[in-house]
């Protein structure tokens, strides 16, 4: 059996998995400036929400993994702060746009309409103080935590507290979302009808 006293993944599930509560119908992200905050509200509940080992997306301070989830694009509206956000990598897939005070990304978004995940936003639940998110389902590009500095001895400790935890990991995505690609690419090509 392997030890997992004292693996951290990210402080949002560190202590268990807060449930999502039914009928939940979203609320406000805010960054983590002190004083004139960006705050997105977002109008709808997530899904997909996972912890992410890639080394794209924001982590709070001493995380090894992110924690994101996906929503409706048309549900995520900017309220205030709007010139404080800047995109991180405009040739990435994902564009994220982060406060440039403080550093955390407060949404990303796909401006490419042939991709499979067009319409939807990455966001990070985390930055609100409303409970009754989607709650975490799986953990995505766990592998991918050894490019950020996770010394590789670690991954079965992290790998079985993430089991712990209900958080199946992948070096992908979860299965369903690789289908979703799958079948995307699928239509394009004609292999499936559109």
């Amino acid at each position: 059996m392997v030890d997992t006293s004292g693996v951290k993944i990210h402080p949002a599930v560190d202590n268990g998995i807060k449930p999502s509560k039914p009928g939940f119908a979203g609320g406000e992200l805010q960054c983590k400036c002190a004083s004139n905050p960006v705050k997105v509200k977002v109008a709808s509940q997530t899904a997909h929400n996972h912890v992410c080992g890639c080394t794209k997306c924001w982590k709070p301070e001493g995380a090894v993994f992110s924690q994101i989830a996906v929503v409706g694009r048309d549900a995520v509206e900017v309220v205030s702060g709007a010139e404080k956000l800047e995109i991180v990598n405009k040739d990435a897939p994902i564009q994220r746009h982060k406060c440039k005070d403080c550093g955390v990304h407060m949404y990303g978004r796909i401006e490419n309409k042939n991709h499979p995940f067009y319409g939807l936003d990455f966001v990070h639940t985390e930055l609100s103080s409303t409970d009754g998110w989607a709650a975490p389902e799986f953990a995505a590009f766990v592998s991918s935590i050894i490019e950020s500095g996770v010394e590789p001895s670690r991954m079965d400790a992290i790998r079985a507290r993430l089991k712990e935890l209900g958080l199946e990991p992948y070096d992908a995505l979860s299965p369903p979302l690789m289908d979703a690609i799958a079948t995307h690419v699928a239509k394009r090509s004609g292999a499936l009808p559109a």
